[in-house]
């Protein structure tokens, strides 16, 4: 397996792990999911791995501009939908790597999974 990581090419948190990433040697993909979108399969994974709410951005501007109904009584199975539909509501970015899955950045998570 190697180290994807997954995100939006102009997500200013991408850059910043991305940029993190090379300098630190680490061999990488990207996924982006504006332009490859998000495999449900995937998505599943990374919610048995770390659970939704790790993953469900609540903070961006795609969530917060949802229906009070949108938002109310989120589950596993309605906060999957939301991102399958919005990918951008994937908190950024997601990083597979052999033996785990970050979400987010911190350069000190990323040095000592990483390294």
């Amino acid at each position: 397996m190697t180290t994807t990581l997954y995100g939006i090419r102009n997500c200013d948190t991408v850059k910043k792990a991305r940029a993190w990433l090379d300098a630190n040697g680490v061999a990488h993909d990207f996924h982006d999911f504006k332009t490859q979108g998000l495999d449900p399969a995937r998505l599943a994974h990374w919610v048995e791995t770390v659970g939704w709410e790790a993953l469900l951005n609540r903070s961006g501007t795609t969530f917060r501009k949802l229906s009070d109904a949108e938002k109310q009584d989120l589950d596993s199975d309605k906060a999957m939908a939301l991102m399958l539909a919005q990918p951008s509501m994937v908190k950024r970015p997601v990083v597979e790597y052999p033996g785990g899955l970050l979400v987010g950045f911190e350069a000190d998570r990323y040095a000592a999974a990483l390294r």
